[in-house]
């Protein structure tokens, strides 16, 4: 769709005063001129002999500029999802365990206003707070893992928990609701007449059957950081996937793009396909139902 669209990489790299012989000069120059079946037909065959071809808004391999980014929106998501699952299960089950007291109905208010709240407006937020403010944190930038991993660390903690606020509402939600359904089954009710205490049956019973339903999401929420950070890396002026396809976008270099996308499509395939040996794992039922 981004080929057949009016406008292509050689019109943003001169610019809106370009004649139209330095336009066609530089349109040769950099294969513009092929038809677009033909241009992508390339970018299948250089996939499948392991080559993702050069950016021509940077005139350097897409797969350095991939890998570069990768090393700030890895991390990135994996911070988040670790703030995220450590909050949503605590609050889940602190909401599970006191069913219709003020407790449960403090989570879940809590959790319908994280899932109502933008995740660029807090990260707007956050910097108003704790950079801006308080300046506990720098406002944005990444200074590199090289330098300094602490000064790395610190400068991804405020995006990571502008990402975690919202998944983290939605999956206490889920947590909360996938114990309270475990928490009524015949099982749990036979364990308590054994004499277990409740926090013995919450952690030793509860838990790991209630987890099947919350690994999923935490499955589909990992790739949806790993693909979904555009706003808050652009936010933050992190040099990340998601700031490199926006940049592309915007610079209409395609072939930066349909690499972007194809690799998040595949780490999303590979994320379920993980979720889906985990399940195995969680639930020795599932191992017996396939022998």
């Amino acid at each position: 769709m981004l080929d057949v669209l009016p406008g292509n990489a050689a019109e943003m790299i001169l610019g809106a005063d370009a004649t139209p012989e330095s336009l066609k000069a530089l349109s040769l120059k950099l294969g513009l001129d092929r038809p677009p079946l033909e241009r992508y037909a390339a970018w299948m065959h250089g996939l499948a002999v392991g080559d993702m071809g050069t950016s021509v808004s940077y005139d350097t391999p897409v797969a350095e500029l991939i890998k570069e980014r990768l090393a700030v929106t890895v991390p990135l998501a994996l911070m988040a999802m670790t703030l995220t699952t450590v909050l949503a299960l605590a609050l889940g089950i602190y909401a599970a365990s006191r069913h219709n007291q003020v407790g449960d109905i403090g989570v879940m208010t809590l959790s319908q206003l994280g899932i109502a709240l933008p995740n660029f407006w807090f990260a707007i937020l956050l910097i108003l707070v704790f950079s801006v403010k308080l300046q506990w944190f720098s406002a944005g930038g990444f200074p590199g893992w090289d330098d300094s991993a602490w000064d790395a660390f610190k400068a991804l903690l405020l995006p990571a928990v502008a990402l975690a606020a919202v998944q983290a509402a939605i999956l206490a939600r889920i947590t909360r609701s996938a114990v309270l359904d475990v928490l009524r089954e015949d099982f749990v009710r036979t364990a308590r007449a054994k004499g277990l205490s409740e926090r013995e049956v919450l952690w030793r019973h509860v838990l790991r059957n209630a987890f099947v339903p919350v690994l999923t999401i935490m499955g589909l929420q990992f790739a949806n950081l790993l693909t979904g950070t555009v706003v808050v890396e652009n936010v933050f002026s992190l040099p990340g996937v998601g700031r490199l396809v926006f940049q592309a976008i915007a610079n209409r270099d395609i072939i930066v793009v349909r690499n972007v996308v194809m690799l998040l499509a595949a780490a999303v395939i590979v994320i379920n396909f993980i979720v889906d040996v985990l399940y195995a794992v969680i639930d020795p039922r599932l191992r017996a139902r396939h022998r």
